[in-house]
């Protein structure tokens, strides 16, 4: 106790006035209050919810006081310990607390009285304070907490102490050994060479592995709230390495950790320096007419504003095809993120942001982190602060904590632009390079991926890019979610996939009439691609065009971290 409360002073005195204090983070009274005074419009209701759950409570301890009775089948992974079912007074409290939980949630959905927006998000609060109040994130509720605190005399609690202040004095939560990876030496190693870099990105072009290539190369943009190595994780796992094994001509965009020198970073600019400029040299440099591109989430928002300028400007041929992974066009179904993005949500994002002209990675980390906050922000809490365990090294946890900062200016411009006012699917209603984008223009093959269960571009969002565009669409839904649905290799033999040969209106339609098949859906994407790439060339070496290798891949700029 004494060492315990030594740490949390120095701590004290050396980080105490450093970060804002933000009274009402993301509206949450607000809504909370709105909610309340909703249910309480309707008492007949709110008194037939509050029958239910005593009727239900006063059975579950009948079961617990009755001798042999049979009692609830628990498969809540925070409670899957043996020490929560040994005790009869840890295991009723488990089962009080879903019993409790269940009818929070109940009572949440029946809200009347509040636009679906506002229910919304009233719902999504609910259930965050519902998991917080989990009898497994407190110490003395926790049997296993008990247990380790009592077989360790405490060291338990003053190494998860230790972590606990670690991790905020680096502003956000560690889930992994970090020490135990290194981007370019077990992550991000498909040899390549940087060919090409400007103060947005640097252009990494991969080693080919087969004599012969398909002519058509492919340019792959990955998001710029994350690191790309999520393509290029390990061999095992790489969609980089499996392409280039293909025999598909492979480039990526690694894209600046933003600083003061992109504080005037706008939609044009991630078009104009990124896109379109990242085109312009593989196109060059694999001497082609065109190019195949993918655009993961806000890169793949952004390559079909991208799409509608080249129509406009008469240059669509230089896009042979376009990818979609888990990008959305229209926003009016755009889930649990809408939440964050709201007039609440911006002012909490520019409280914590002040003047600087870029957002903080970690701030985007933490908004990702608790659409899960369960498997992503309790589970680490346990077993890192109370449990005082210590970090397990695994791949993808470290590419989760590489966070990078995004330009202020345009993220700010693409929350309202696209997530409040949806510009991007009203003909007309956003100007990009000179042009009224309409996304109706675009005549582009277009292949698009979703998640089944992605929570930050949801499939039904994403399906809509099928109806957006005028040209040929191959819309597949993949098994699991943002990031394990994209990358999921022949190899893991993991998941499922969804096709609807015979097209569909809507993605319920789609749903009704798809077929699943077991597996990746990657040789889908490869047989839809392939026809479409030309014959086979030579080879091309990296550094051998008119564009000398600067570095070797994976770069420099994906090296950069936010510590």
């Amino acid at each position: 106790m004494g060492r315990a409360q030594q740490m949390i002073m120095e701590f004290w005195s050396k980080e105490h006035g450093k970060s804002p204090v933000i009274t009402d983070p993301l509206g949450m009274m607000a809504t909370l209050t709105k909610a309340w005074s909703a249910m309480l419009t309707d008492p007949k209701r709110l008194a037939e919810q509050q029958q239910r759950y005593f009727a239900d409570a006063l059975s579950l301890w009948r079961k617990f006081i009755t001798p042999d009775s049979e009692k609830p089948v628990v498969k809540d992974k925070r409670f899957a310990g043996a020490a929560w079912a040994e005790a009869p007074v840890f295991d009723f409290l488990r089962q009080s607390y879903l019993l409790t939980a269940n009818h929070f949630m109940a009572a949440a959905k029946d809200i009347d009285g509040l636009d679906p927006n506002e229910k919304a998000k009233a719902q999504f609060l609910i259930k965050q304070y519902v998991d917080a109040m989990s009898p497994s994130n407190f110490a003395m509720m926790n049997p296993e907490v008990l247990k380790a605190t009592a077989d360790s005399g405490g060291a338990n609690l003053l190494k998860g102490l230790e972590h606990l202040l670690d991790d905020l004095h680096a502003g956000r939560m560690r889930m992994t050994d970090e020490t135990a990876f290194e981007v370019g030496r077990n992550v991000a190693i498909t040899p390549g060479k940087v060919v090409f870099q400007n103060r947005l990105f640097q252009l990494v072009q991969y080693a080919p592995v087969t004599p012969t290539v398909f002519e058509t190369p492919l340019v792959i943009f990955p998001p710029w709230f994350n690191k790309f190595y999520i393509l290029d994780l390990t061999a095992e796992k790489s969609l980089i390495r499996w392409c280039v094994e293909q025999g598909i001509t492979v480039f990526i965009c690694s894209w600046k950790n933003a600083d003061e020198t992109l504080a005037d970073a706008t939609i044009e600019t991630y078009l104009d320096e990124g896109i379109f400029a990242a085109t312009k040299v593989v196109r060059e440099i694999c001497k082609t007419q065109s190019v195949h591109t993918i655009g993961y989430c806000v890169a793949g928002t952004t390559l079909s504003a991208g799409l509608a300028v080249l129509e406009a400007r008469g240059e669509a041929a230089h896009i042979a095809s376009a990818t979609f992974f888990t990008a959305q066009i229209d926003f009016s179904e755009a889930g649990e993120l809408k939440f964050f993005v709201d007039d609440a949500g911006i002012e909490t994002m520019n409280a914590v942001n002040g003047d600087k002209p870029y957002l903080d990675g970690r701030y985007m980390a933490s908004t990702f982190n608790l659409l899960r906050s369960n498997d992503l922000i309790w589970n680490y809490v346990v077993n890192n602060y109370m449990l005082g365990k210590d970090y397990f090294p695994f791949d993808l946890l470290y590419w989760n904590s590489d966070v990078t900062n995004v330009p202020a200016r345009w993220h700010r411009q693409y929350v309202k632009d696209m997530y409040q006012d949806n510009l991007l699917a009203k003909p007309g209603g956003l100007t990009v390079c000179g042009v009224a984008i309409d996304l109706s223009t675009v005549k582009t093959p277009c292949y698009v991926q979703a998640g089944k269960e992605d929570h930050i571009a949801p499939a039904r969002s994403a399906f809509k890019l099928t109806k957006a565009f005028t040209g040929e669409t191959r819309f597949v839904l993949a098994g699991s979610g943002h990031i394990a649905g994209v990358v999921n290799p022949p190899s893991s033999g993991k998941y499922q996939y969804w096709t609807n040969e015979a097209g569909a209106d809507n993605f319920d339609d789609f749903v009704a009439g798809a077929a699943q098949t077991k597996g990746s859906w990657w040789p889908d994407w490869l047989a839809w691609l392939s026809p479409r790439s030309g014959p086979q060339v030579e080879a091309r070496v990296p550094g051998e065009g008119p564009y000398m290798a600067i570095e070797d891949a994976p770069g420099a700029y994906v090296k950069e971290r936010v510590l």
